[in-house]
């Protein structure tokens, strides 16, 4: 079993940055492609970015291609989120997820947490 715990999020204003982490128990993280996905108030959970085993291949959603950046540091069983130039519409819960398959959210979700980005 995998357990995912979330950090890092809070309350930003626009053009400002946060950097969320995920931490991972269980055996198959460093051989599982892992993924972030959001969810804002009223709205379905979206995929975010979503990055390799081995860190070498990502993947991005359109709406924060270029502005966040997806890493991995399989030695302490942790991913990561670096969130540049913030935007109000990146007001959501953020949700660690595993294995993930593409853009397809994988069965073990951490609990969430909240990034507000204020204009």
């Amino acid at each position: 079993q995998v357990q995912l715990v979330e950090s890092g999020g809070g309350l930003v204003q626009a053009g400002g940055s946060l950097r969320l982490s995920c931490a991972a128990s269980g055996r198959t993280f460093s051989r599982s492609a892992m993924g972030w996905f959001r969810q804002a108030p009223g709205k379905e959970r979206e995929f975010v970015a979503v990055i390799s085993w081995s860190g070498v291949s990502t993947n991005y959603a359109d709406s924060v291609r270029g502005r966040f950046t997806i890493s991995r540091d399989n030695a302490k069983a942790t991913m990561y989120l670096r969130m540049n130039s913030l935007k109000p519409e990146d007001t959501a819960v953020y949700y660690c997820n595993g294995p993930t398959m593409g853009v397809g959210a994988g069965p073990y979700w951490g609990q969430g947490t909240q990034v507000t980005v204020s204009s």
